[in-house]
């Protein structure tokens, strides 16, 4: 079974903000496959849809970005599910907006989310797909950038991406990770490793 896992920062206040493109992703997964959100067993902080009995689980842990590990952590254990066969979606400043990156494990290059995740589990060997968002004016505090929502000119490149990360979850759920990284990770990716820095 695998665990796909979009993070990103509950409540409508942050609906559509460059932080949550992870929550967009899997989003979008459960509208493709008519996948029911419902609260999680246990008092894991996180919504869950079931993809096929056995197949799957997508999440969206409810704790905010810098705590998700809490959540990740119960949801693997409770679905005793390996940490081989997690997914975990982010925003990534280090790639352009609307690219799609994926990776076997790596740093958290200064995500939250991932962080926390890397602390909680005690490793960083999950794989991660991350999804551009840009970095902006770098005179801008980074939290405000990510906080904010994209331009209307950013959108179509953004719901292209987000369209691609939900194609890739679907090739990490059916033949795992390096399927996914395969088809969707640009050439130049094996020698452009900035962002995992």
């Amino acid at each position: 079974m695998k665990l796909v896992i979009g993070l990103g920062n509950p409540g409508p206040k942050y609906g559509g903000t460059r932080h949550n493109v992870g929550f967009a992703a899997v989003d979008l997964l459960a509208t493709r496959h008519g996948l029911q959100w419902e609260s999680a067993p246990r008092g894991i902080e996180s919504f869950v849809a079931k993809w096929r009995p056995g197949d799957a689980i997508v999440a969206k842990p409810l704790t905010f970005m810098n705590l998700s590990g809490t959540a990740v952590v119960g949801l693997l254990q409770f679905y005793k599910i390996e940490i081989a066969d997690l997914l975990v979606i982010v925003d990534e400043v280090q790639l352009d907006t609307g690219r799609v990156r994926i990776r076997p494990s790596g740093s958290a290059g200064g995500h939250n989310g991932l962080k926390s995740i890397i602390a909680s589990l005690g490793t960083d060997g999950f794989a991660r797909l991350r999804i551009g968002v840009g970095r902006g004016d770098t005179r801008r505090d980074l939290a405000d950038h990510v906080l904010a929502r994209f331009e209307p000119d950013e959108r179509p490149v953004v719901d292209e991406a987000i369209g691609k990360a939900a194609d890739a979850a679907e090739l990490f759920i059916a033949e795992g990770s390096s399927a996914a990284m395969n088809r969707y990770n640009r050439k130049d990716d094996a020698v452009s490793d900035n962002e995992d820095n």
